[in-house]
């Protein structure tokens, strides 16, 4: 991508800030889709825009603030783009963020022109006219009768500079309001694309290139999209649907819910060599008291036995999964059955966090609230046992051979990067040619957040 300055000419640039999950770098990339047909075309210096979008992200605490501290930047960047001689940069705030505190963004920022939440950016163009035409704010926070990715253009732009990894949307919200999430404040409702709406997406993905296709959804194996003849089609349909198509070779999804789990998705990862043998299953917890209070909807047991079923039918299966540690009332007990739970269950990696409380969430304002250094000592004992058992499950591939989808050049001349099928990124020596195949590779040893290895064939290994 090569940047220029404005100029007098129709094209404009545009440039988006996204924070946050991966869902948001699907929102983005879409954003930028549904923009250019207005000219906007994406640079990466934000000096050079005519209009910036933060895309934003609620989970984190002090998110807000962090989305306060950007907008004050952008305003002296485009003020000085005034001075310069520059039209006015249009200031557009987008996610999560915007979808919980709309008016609080135009009551400490007024020079924000547009306010927009994630299920409405289908509708940018007009906002943006809207915005040029009265010279005032345009909010759109409201959650649409209609769903915006059946007004999205079926064109998908490019999620990575070689084309051959990407996202891909296929439902949004949750129905299951965990005590300390905001999600379904700020998603909304569990709801599902149509199956030929993501068909449709993701040929169009591989005529760009696309190899690697990973599935989003706030509860992604929650989906429930209708097909072509009016019935309802589960995740695992929808796989089988997608590994047909010409050119994708591989097939990831997250995030997932234990309460979503069913007989058939376990089949799935038997059946279908398209499905990578990763899973990203969060708990959060390994004490039923917490599950509880969370309002998890599953008990730890549970949750084991999901995992035994599904490396019973996949035995190669890795696991990944998410840990909160100090949620309100977690108990030194509490704490410890969560360390037991992932000394049972083994991880290739997790996600950990300390609880922070979200406004407007059942454990925000919940009693025993855990103290601060008692969050940080726990945090730090959850991330030292999940980075010993990543080191051990990366340490078990040496030797190994493993296929790799080759996608980008390395750091030194000569060295081209992969992914595994456990997702760790995968260093070797090969020609750039190579790039966008899948080639045997054997594990020679561990990096810190890598594997090296050597060419062994240019066929994926059987």
């Amino acid at each position: 991508m090569t940047d220029h300055p404005a100029t007098t000419t129709k094209l404009k640039n545009l440039h988006v800030i996204t924070w946050g999950c991966q869902m948001n770098v699907y929102d983005s990339a879409r954003m930028e889709d549904v923009l250019r047909p207005l000219g906007y075309r994406p640079v990466s210096q934000v000096e050079h825009a005519d209009m910036v979008i933060l895309n934003t992200c609620h989970i984190r605490e002090r998110a807000t603030e962090k989305v306060f501290s950007e907008l004050g930047l952008l305003k002296k960047i485009r003020e000085d783009r005034l001075a310069q001689g520059h039209d006015r940069m249009v200031i557009a705030v987008a996610g999560c963020v915007a979808q919980a505190e709309g008016a609080e963004i135009i009551h400490r920022a007024p020079y924000v022109d547009i306010v927009f939440g994630p299920q409405t950016y289908h509708r940018l163009p007009e906002m943006v006219a809207r915005a040029a035409r009265a010279g005032g704010h345009v909010i759109e926070t409201d959650f649409p009768v209609d769903m915006k990715f059946d007004f999205l253009p079926a064109e998908a732009a490019p999620q990575t500079p070689e084309n051959l990894s990407a996202f891909l949307t296929i439902q949004e919200g949750c129905d299951k309001f965990c005590s300390f999430c905001v999600v379904p404040y700020t998603r909304g409702a569990e709801s599902s694309r149509n199956v030929a709406s993501i068909l449709t997406e993701a040929r169009q993905m591989a005529r760009n290139g696309v190899r690697e296709l990973t599935l989003l959804g706030q509860n992604v194996n929650a989906y429930h999209g209708l097909d072509a003849q009016g019935a309802t089609a589960d995740l695992p349909q929808l796989v089988r649907a997608l590994s047909r198509i010409e050119g994708i070779a591989r097939i990831r999804y997250t995030t997932s819910h234990p309460r979503d789990v069913t007989q058939s998705l376990i089949d799935a990862h038997r059946d279908e060599a398209a499905l990578m043998p990763f899973l990203h299953l969060p708990v959060q917890s390994g004490s039923d008291r917490v599950l509880k209070a969370m309002n998890r909807g599953h008990t730890a047991d549970e949750y084991r036995d999901i995992i035994r079923r599904f490396r019973a039918a996949r035995p190669d299966l890795s696991i990944s999964s998410d840990f909160i540690v100090g949620h309100p009332g977690e108990t030194d007990a509490d704490f410890e059955a969560t360390l037991a739970l992932i000394r049972d269950v083994g991880f290739a990696q997790a996600y950990t966090f300390k609880y922070s409380p979200r406004p407007g969430t059942p454990a925000s304002a919940a009693d025993f609230q855990v103290d601060e250094a008692v969050k940080d000592a726990r945090l730090q004992i959850v991330q030292k046992l999940i980075r010993a058992q990543q080191d051990a499950f990366n340490g078990a591939l040496v030797g190994r051979d493993v296929a790799v989808l080759l996608t980008h050049k390395g750091r030194k001349p000569g060295q081209v990067v992969g992914r595994s099928p456990y997702q760790q990124p995968v260093i070797i020596d090969a020609p750039e040619h190579m790039i966008g195949r899948i080639v045997t590779v054997r594990i020679l040893h561990t990096l810190t957040n890598s594997l090296a290895g050597e060419l062994i064939r240019e066929t994926i290994c059987a």
